[in-house]
């Protein structure tokens, strides 16, 4: 069965499926462009490992369209009292104080492993283009900083990036002008052209277009199809066995967008 949206599927930006999709589209997109490159040049996937914290008291809900990740918590090895406040020292036998513990969970970061594709040039494997497909954490205060640097270093090198942002929820990658209106986006920075940026913009009412992929001059672009890998990653992964679509689209969208996304998704279900 196919998504019953003609692009990119909104339902599964559902964190419960979110990392799933993130890995399979990167993993299909790769073999996508490695069979369209020229003989010296290859597609690899990469991998980063980051470290998310809870940036907010447990008792003050999230902003954005997310919900909160879950965190780890450890508590101690040792069973101990809990009481209501600190324990007033109490004197031993022998006259020294002693004190009695108050039990506090240790809170320990979750790692959230991204994928991305790097192009090498062959024979010394030069990096060429760098290919991200953004996660919520790239777009909300817990990992945007950290992405925006590596974003940043990878905008000082002689590297083309091209970012795929497939998420309506969370905030844009910031420019000096807005962006075009759309609720998808591809973004890419050719290293020849820089600091100019050639943004594609789409609706969810569209298809996912073929767009080119930049190799080192005078080599031309290579095209690749983001349907055909998204129609791909959508069928090996199963998702319309597991995406509610019978329930209401938790993103801040427009009502007018809202009621069609939603419409579509409950006749798909149907």
């Amino acid at each position: 069965m196919r998504s019953p949206f003609p692009g990119m599927d909104p339902f599964l930006e559902n964190p419960a499926f979110w990392r799933d999709f993130h890995s399979r589209y990167i993993n299909y997109l790769c073999e996508a462009l490695a069979e369209r490159l020229p003989d010296n040049y290859e597609a690899r996937i990469g991998e980063r490992v980051s470290l998310i914290h809870r940036a907010f008291p447990p008792s003050i809900p999230p902003r954005g369209d997310y919900p909160p990740r879950t965190v780890k918590r450890i508590g101690p090895d040792v069973t101990v009292t809990r009481r209501k406040g600190p324990e007033p020292a109490r004197a031993s036998a022998s006259g020294v104080a002693t004190l009695e513990p108050v039990t506090v969970p240790n809170v320990v970061g979750e790692e959230v492993g991204e994928t991305y594709i790097e192009i090498r040039r062959r024979p010394d494997r030069t990096l060429v283009t760098a290919l991200e497909l953004l996660s919520p954490a790239n777009k909300e205060e817990s990992d945007r900083g950290a992405y925006l640097q590596k974003r940043d270093a990878l905008l000082r090198q002689q590297v083309h990036l091209f970012e795929l942002d497939f998420l309506l929820g969370g905030e844009r990658l910031p420019f000096e002008r807005p962006l075009p209106p759309g609720d998808y986006y591809a973004l890419l920075s050719r290293a020849d052209r820089r600091p100019d940026c050639d943004v594609y913009a789409w609706s969810v009412r569209e298809p996912l277009p073929v767009l080119p992929v930049p190799l080192r001059s005078p080599d031309p672009d290579v095209l690749v199809d983001l349907g055909a890998v998204m129609a791909m990653a959508y069928d090996r992964g199963r998702y319309a066995r597991s995406l509610d679509y019978g329930s209401p689209l938790k993103l801040a969208v427009p009502e007018e967008t809202r009621r069609w996304l939603e419409e579509r998704a409950r006749a798909a279900s149907a």
